[in-house]
C-alpha cells in the first residue's frame, strides 16, 4: 500500500516510536507529584516543552500541550475571545479555514459574538487588503488564519495579516498545523497551534502557543494542569514522542521538502495530460510542498478513492464530503472550483518516487473506466 494521505496524518516517525517506548517506562507518574517516578515523569515533560518552544522560537512557558489540534484551536479561539470581550465580540477568520475555526467561530455567533468572513482567489488564497480592512474594524476582538490550507496546500498571507493586525491592536491566531516540521513559522502571530499527528508525532497531542503579552482566559473548568490552561492528566509518554518527531523532522525538512515538491510538481504537470477534463487546484507555486488536489469532472470523488484503495492507494479527498453528510468541502465551494471528483494527494515524509510513477500509471485507466460506466465518453 502507498500512503498519500500525509495531510491528515504522517506515519508515526521512527525517533517519535523509540521516544514513546522509552516514556513509557520513564514517563507513567503523574507529573503533578513529588515522588521519584513522579519526578522523572516532570522532567521529561518540562524538557519536551523546553524542546518544542526551541523549534518554534518561543518561551517554555508559552508552550501549552492540549489533547489534540483541534481542541488547541477551539481553547485559542474561545479563550482570546473571552479574554477580550471588553474590546469587542468581532471575530474575522478566512473562508478556508479548517472546520475546527469555524465551529469555535459558530458557538461565538450563536453566543451574541459577531463573524466576518474574509474571501479567497480561485487558487485559495486569502484576500490580504479584505483581511486588513476586516480586523480594522471597530470591535474586532481576534483573527484567525492558517499558514496553509489542510485540502488544496495554498500558502496564506501570514506575515502581511499579522502586520494588519498589530496596525489594528488586534491577536492573530494561526493554525500551522500542515507546515510545523516542514516550513518556517511566520512571524508576528499571538496565538499559534498544531497537531503532533501531522509532523509524524502520535496522535491525542496538540499545542497552544500564547505569545506573553496575549490576553487570553480558558473557557473551560479551572484546573491545576498545564498552568490552568488545559484540564485533565498529561499524557507525558505521548508528548515526549511529540517533540521527538518534531526535532527529527526540522532537522530533514529541508531534503524531504526538495523531494516531496519535485514529486508534487510531476504530478501537477502529468495528471491533466494523461486525464481529460482535470482541473489542478491551489497555488502552484505558493503551497506546502507534500499537497496536490485536482478534480475529475464526470467522477464521483468516493468511486475513484476506492478504486485507488484497491489499486493499493491511501489517498484521500479533497473534499470534505462524506457518504454520511453529502456535504461539499467549503474550502473548494469558497474557491468557486468543482467540489465532487476530488482527490487529495499528500505525501508522507520518505516517498518513494516509484509510488508515485505507479499512481501516475494507475489513475488515467482507472477514471476511464469510471466514466464509462457512468455513461461518460470521452
Amino acid at each position: 500500500m502507498a500512503y498519500f494521505d500525509a495531510a491528515s496524518t504522517e506515519p508515526l516517525h521512527p525517533r517519535a516510536r523509540e521516544a514513546l517506548l522509552a516514556a513509557l517506562d520513564a514517563g507513567w507518574a503523574d507529573p503533578a507529584r513529588l515522588y521519584g517516578e513522579a519526578r522523572r515523569a516532570r522532567l521529561l515533560l518540562d524538557r519536551a516543552r523546553a524542546d518544542v518552544a526551541d523549534a518554534l522560537g518561543v518561551r517554555p512557558d508559552e508552550v501549552t500541550f492540549t489533547a489534540s489540534g483541534t481542541q488547541a484551536i477551539h481553547l485559542g479561539v474561545l479563550g482570546a475571545l473571552a479574554a477580550r470581550r471588553r474590546v469587542g465580540r468581532g471575530l474575522v477568520t478566512g473562508a478556508v479555514e479548517h472546520s475546527a475555526v469555524l465551529h469555535a467561530a459558530a458557538l461565538h455567533e450563536r453566543d451574541g459574538g459577531g463573524v466576518a468572513t474574509v474571501g479567497v482567489s480561485r487558487t485559495g488564497r486569502v484576500d490580504a487588503k479584505a483581511f486588513a480592512e476586516a480586523v480594522a474594524a471597530p470591535g474586532v476582538a481576534l483573527a484567525c488564519l492558517q499558514t496553509a490550507n489542510h485540502e488544496v496546500g495554498t500558502l496564506q498571507p501570514v506575515e502581511e495579516a499579522a502586520r494588519a493586525c498589530r496596525q489594528a491592536g488586534v491577536p492573530l491566531l494561526v493554525d500551522a498545523a500542515q507546515t510545523l516540521g516542514r516550513l518556517p513559522v511566520p512571524e508576528g502571530w499571538s496565538l499559534l497551534t498544531g497537531s503532533a499527528h501531522k509532523w509524524g508525532g502520535p496522535a491525542g497531542v496538540g499545542v497552544l502557543v500564547i505569545r506573553k503579552g496575549t490576553r487570553w482566559r480558558s473557557p473551560l473548568p479551572e484546573d491545576e494542569r498545564e498552568r490552568g490552561r488545559v484540564p485533565g492528566f498529561e499524557n507525558v509518554p505521548a508528548v515526549v514522542a511529540a517533540a521527538a518527531a518534531l526535532r527529527a523532522r526540522l532537522e530533514e525538512a529541508e531534503e524531504e521538502n526538495r523531494r516531496a515538491s519535485a514529486l508534487v510538481d510531476r504530478i501537477r504537470e502529468r495528471v491533466p495530460r494523461l486525464v481529460p477534463d482535470v482541473e489542478v487546484i491551489g497555488d502552484p507555486v505558493e503551497r506546502a510542498p507534500h499537497i496536490v488536489t485536482f478534480s475529475c469532472l464526470y467522477v464521483e470523488g468516493e468511486a475513484l478513492l476506492t478504486e485507488l484503495d484497491k489499486a493499493g492507494f491511501a489517498i484521500s479527498s479533497g473534499s470534505s464530503c462524506t457518504a454520511s453528510t453529502l456535504r461539499p468541502s467549503h474550502v473548494l465551494e469558497a474557491m468557486g472550483v468543482v467540489t465532487h471528483g476530488n482527490v487529495r494527494v499528500s505525501l508522507p515524509r520518505g516517498v518513494a518516487a516509484a509510488d508515485v510513477d505507479r499512481f501516475l500509471e494507475v489513475l488515467p485507466p482507472l477514471v476511464r473506466r469510471i466514466r464509462e460506466e457512468a455513461g461518460v465518453m470521452w
